[in-house]
């Protein structure tokens, strides 16, 4: 049955709530999703509504669900109905809930908060990215948010600051075109970061280290690990800006057309 919108309207001024899709790569069960839905949910302006993979599906890009089916499930907090797992990828998600799930698009996409940076070439493997790139798809203005921190973190600040800014995005009623924000904060004090940086994506990427090893049958296999791995410093660049205790924010399109190089073909 489909999410209807029969809690949208505030009964005190009669306005229609705006729905904000909440999903990530993490999984529903992750500390990062958890922070963000109860950072909205103690706004009442909001019809909060969750749809996320049921177990972590990091680094899978905008891979989709074609050849089987795809279960969903019913979730609860405190017994409270909170939104809906889904067994498929951070798209799949974002898919079913606009086209399947809801009664009507949502107002919003927030993807994340996501362990661990989604910068330089990482975006192209990210889930989290890719899920807020699917929301774009759909015309629904759409934001990533990362934290530079692989480890539990304290994800209340980043909440904080992705609903001020989602409050300002819904103000302005849209995003410039099919494009989304991807937002990732350094691993410090709130107190300490200095500042926002809008940034380009970095050319960071990271050096890939297979560690090999062997099962107890004799059988090779390979654990992949890796570093970051910094050719030039690029004081406009997602990864200049996390490093130097800044929050990034760089726009991104799913437009993949090479423009600068149009005019060698032509």
């Amino acid at each position: 049955a489909k999410m209807t919108s029969g809690h949208t309207r505030d009964k005190n001024n009669n306005m229609e709530k705006k729905i904000v899709l909440l999903t990530n790569d993490d999984g529903i069960e992750s500390n990062g999703l958890k922070t963000l839905y109860c950072t909205f949910l103690e706004d009442d302006r909001f019809d909060i509504r969750t749809v996320a993979p049921d177990k972590e599906r990091s680094a899978v890009g905008h891979a989709i669900t074609v050849f089987d089916p795809i279960a969903v499930k019913k979730e609860y907090i405190n017994g409270a109905f909170c939104g809906y797992s889904v067994d498929g990828t951070p798209a799949d998600c974002v898919k079913l809930a606009i086209t399947a799930i809801f009664d009507r698009k949502p107002d919003i996409l927030i993807s994340g908060i996501n362990r661990g940076a989604n910068i330089g070439e990482n975006i192209i493997y990210s889930g989290t990215v890719s899920a807020a790139t699917e929301g774009t798809i759909y015309h629904v203005p759409s934001i990533a948010v990362s934290i530079d921190n692989i480890k539990d973190t304290d994800y209340d600040y980043a909440a904080r600051f992705t609903k001020e800014l989602a409050e300002i995005i819904l103000a302005t009623e849209n995003l410039p075109g099919r494009m989304l924000l991807n937002i990732n904060f350094p691993d410090i004090a709130p107190e300490l970061i200095k500042g926002v940086k809008f940034t380009h994506q970095s050319e960071v990427k990271f050096k890939d280290i297979f560690i090999k090893r062997i099962d107890p049958r004799g059988r090779d296999y390979y654990w992949m690990d890796g570093e970051y791995e910094v050719t030039a410093e690029d004081e406009g660049s997602d990864y200049y800006a996390i490093k130097h205790n800044y929050i990034s924010i760089t726009p991104i399109q799913h437009d993949m057309t090479d423009y600068k190089r149009m005019d060698f073909f032509r």
